[in-house]
């Protein structure tokens, strides 16, 4: 970095031990880890990563919750080098599965602590 200091988080991040399916421009890629979440976006490890401003579907399953939450994301961060891996952010987080995602960052949250 250029010296200047980090920009703090706008959410915090959790890491978890978690899948995600998602499908790119091309293909369905299914079962990825999840290294980390937020409320605002989702960092996953894969060999298939796609490029800056791609736009993604990714299915996160919440099986503590017995829910699973289809959004939509774009690709702010790519690293291509093992072990690859992207950031996603997500973009069209309506109330209710904004809710669910906090839901389920709090059960893991809670967890954590313990």
């Amino acid at each position: 970095m250029s010296g200047s200091a980090e920009q703090p988080r706008a959410h915090p991040r959790l890491v978890l031990n978690a899948y995600v399916d998602y499908t790119g421009p091309a293909e369905v890629l299914l079962f990825h880890k999840v290294r980390n979440i937020s409320l605002g976006g989702i960092c996953i490890q894969t060999e298939a990563v796609e490029d800056m401003g791609t736009v993604v579907e990714l299915v996160l399953n919440f099986p503590e919750l017995d829910a699973s939450l289809a959004v939509q994301g774009e690709v702010v961060w790519a690293n291509r080098e093992s072990p690859a891996d992207m950031g996603i952010r997500f973009v069209d987080l309506d109330n209710e599965r904004r809710d669910t995602l906090r839901k389920y960052l709090n059960l893991l949250q809670a967890r954590s602590v313990k």
